[in-house]
């Protein structure tokens, strides 16, 4: 690895040792690989990863239903939090050594990894590293999703399914912090149970009761302001009715399919917003402009140590199969990582 001395950290080795996908299929696909340790263009920083996140995504890629965007890393991994090593040109912001968080396109399964410079969060005295690594992907994607595109505001209900997921539970992490309450769906009562005990206000077992008939009961059937949705498919006409007038539907995700049929009768007369995103193929740019929000309305908490993450389990780097087990399973509560560097 060449550079010039202040832009890198002592010798960086010339391999790392990564995960890749060996072809599309079940966790057993993800296999250890030698590759080049990767070189910082302009704007970015090359990370020594501590500790990676694992998400749903990941395993839709792995499962070759969700190919990474053009010039993205092949490797899994959204979301990382290591040290930073080297600096590509104009990077002057982020020093050698400083502890980042970061959301990236992919190569989070690997020795180190490269994220641009604007896409990086310091991480707070406090924070672990694989709490940090834990943060990024649900905190922008939740952020975004809820707050600027669902226009959320302190004093409303939103109604989330799979309320113990990475998703469900910064959902209603945010939420107790911004003044929201939360109505989440869950898949048992042992489920349900755990939500609540995270700080959800109201769950509700989808596989006992309807949800419908239990968000009108909960909210005397005023409704909910937003649905937070990640099932699309024939839960979007069940969510609209759960919407009180002005309501928003916000799809995160389509695990149940992509087609939906809704009455548009009923959207005019209760003037309702229906919308979505997806956030890995947005622009640097937007994403930049992401970063620097919640830098500043979100990430001074958790310097405060009111932002943390759900933890769930974490797994060596070469165990990336049995991480992707264990989220398939959907045993887990919050969120999975692995560890790269101690």
């Amino acid at each position: 690895m060449h550079g010039h001395p202040d832009h890198m950290i002592g010798d960086l080795p010339a391999t790392m040792m990564a995960i890749g996908i060996a072809e599309p299929g079940g966790p057993d696909v993800l296999r250890a690989q030698d590759l080049q340790v990767p070189v910082p263009g302009p704007g970015q920083v090359l990370i020594r990863v501590a500790n990676a996140g694992v998400n749903r995504p990941d395993v839709v890629q792995r499962q070759g239903l969700y190919p990474p965007p053009p010039g993205a890393s092949p490797l899994p991994g959204l979301e990382v939090a290591g040290h930073v090593v080297a600096v590509g040109e104009g990077v002057d912001d982020l020093a050698l050594g400083t502890a980042v968080a970061a959301l990236v396109n992919g190569g989070g399964y690997a020795q180190y990894c490269l994220a641009q410079a604007n896409h990086c969060l310091p991480v707070p005295a406090g924070l672990s590293l694989a709490e940090a690594a834990a943060l990024p992907e649900t905190l922008f994607t939740v952020w975004h999703n809820v707050f600027q595109r669902g226009y959320a505001r302190d004093g409303e209900t939103i109604l989330l399914h799979g309320g113990t997921s990475g998703i469900g539970t910064m959902t209603i992490t945010l939420a107790r912090l911004f003044g929201l309450t939360t109505i989440v769906t869950c898949g048992s009562a042992d489920k349900c149970a755990q939500a609540l005990a995270l700080g959800a206000d109201h769950a509700i077992d989808y596989k006992a009761s309807d949800f419908v008939a239990e968000v009108a009961a909960i909210t005397g059937k005023r409704g909910v302001e937003i649905v937070l949705d990640m099932v699309a498919g024939d839960y979007v006409p069940r969510n609209l009715k759960c919407l009180g007038h002005d309501g928003r539907h916000v799809t995160i995700a389509v695990q149940g399919g992509v087609r939906a049929e809704i009455n548009m009768a009923d959207v005019m007369m209760r003037r309702l917003t229906l919308t979505g995103s997806t956030l890995r193929a947005r622009t640097n740019a937007f994403k930049a402009a992401l970063t620097a929000e919640i830098r500043e309305t979100v990430w001074p908490l958790a310097a405060e140590g009111l932002l943390r993450p759900v933890m769930d389990t974490s797994y060596p780097l070469t165990d990336a199969a049995a991480a992707h087990a264990r989220m398939e399973s959907g045993g887990h509560v919050g969120k999975i990582v692995l560890d790269v560097f101690g």
